[in-house]
């Protein structure tokens, strides 16, 4: 029995032996170098505001003045008119077409539907026109984000409008359309901090114009970051926690808008219509996804011109401008929001 033991022994010996000998010369290069696979960076920041995926909101500016609009091509005097209030339905999707950590591309719709409540038009057909009918600003949008490696990225994006004051849908000619667009190129420098620079066509001044852009979005501290996107809008942010974020800041919106008037030069004018808003703005988790969104500041008027031609700049084809006063506003939606 004891020359059993020791046969196996020695047996058990040379199979650890031979394991080993087996694993000093295995080739473990034909795995490959896990510190080899290409990383890329993200698109946000650390307590950055969620990205909406569905938004519907309303929006009201209080009373204000309309002042210097002219009556008719044939009569250039000019009337002064109150506007009781306007009233704004505003809705917005951004939907992940692909989304991987290499390539981001969505797409999106929005709405800005702006209903002015004009004290006694009269018979002004500009201001009857503009207190009876809908300014609607309607498109379509693409946003690519393209991550080059951890450090560098690419957004490229991309919107078409139809706007106008509009009677019926056989009002939506080529001339009620708008293009914006916008490359960045940047940098993520950490999970906290990410810059970028580029140019931009935009019609958020009113009229088309193309400028430098600048992007940075920078968490400084678990409280305190900023989200800015200059010149279009800029925001200092304070998370109360993840879920309960405070805002303030201001953005610029607007477009041109067409619309049918026949007492005008040519039957029809173009509103070039712009805000500057500074505000402060609360967004607050309800539940799950969802989340409540509420912001309250002042309407600034940029621009109110309104022009003979499609994209005009020149004061010979100014139909009138009008230095609209400045009222407070506040808007309220309920957003869906991705992870």
């Amino acid at each position: 029995m004891r020359k059993y033991w020791i046969i196996a022994l020695c047996c058990l010996s040379a199979s650890v032996h031979a394991q080993q000998d087996s694993s000093d010369v295995f080739d473990y290069s034909k795995f490959g170098d896990a510190e080899g696979v290409k990383r890329f960076c993200t698109q946000k920041v650390l307590n950055q505001t969620p990205l909406r995926v569905v938004s519907i909101g309303y929006e009201q500016h209080g009373s204000f003045t309309m002042p210097d609009v002219r009556f008719s091509n044939a009569r250039p005097e000019t009337e002064t008119y109150s506007v009781n209030r306007v009233s704004a339905l505003r809705f917005q999707v951004n939907v992940p077409v692909v989304s991987t950590n290499r390539f981001i591309w969505q797409l999106g719709a929005s709405y800005w539907g702006s209903r002015f409540s004009i004290e006694n038009p009269g018979f002004n057909l500009f201001a009857k026109s503009l207190n009876e009918n809908t300014m609607t600003s309607a498109g379509i949008n693409t946003t690519i984000f393209k991550p080059l490696d951890e450090k560098r990225f690419l957004i490229i994006q991309g919107s078409l409008d139809a706007n106008g004051v509009f009677q019926r849908i056989s009002d939506v000619t080529g001339q009620a359309y708008t293009f914006s667009g916008a490359l960045i190129y940047g940098w993520k420098k950490s999970e906290k901090n990410m810059i970028g620079t580029g140019i931009a066509r935009t019609y958020r001044a009113g009229q088309m114009i193309h400028l430098p852009v600048l992007f940075w979005n920078k968490t400084f501290n678990d409280r305190w970051g900023m989200e800015l996107l200059l010149p279009a809008r800029g925001h200092l942010r304070y998370n109360f926690s993840t879920s309960n974020i405070l805002q303030l800041g201001f953005e610029l919106e607007g477009n041109q808008f067409l619309m049918d008037l026949p007492n005008s030069k040519n039957g029809t004018v173009f509103i070039q219509r712009s805000e500057l808003k500074p505000r402060i703005m609360w967004d607050k988790k309800i539940s799950g996804f969802f989340w409540l969104s509420a912001q309250a500041g002042l309407r600034y008027n940029w621009r109110f011109d309104v022009m003979d031609s499609y994209n005009a700049r020149n004061k010979n084809q100014l139909y009138f401008s009008s230095q609209l006063s400045n009222p407070l506003y506040f808007n309220i939606s309920i957003n869906f929001v991705s992870p």
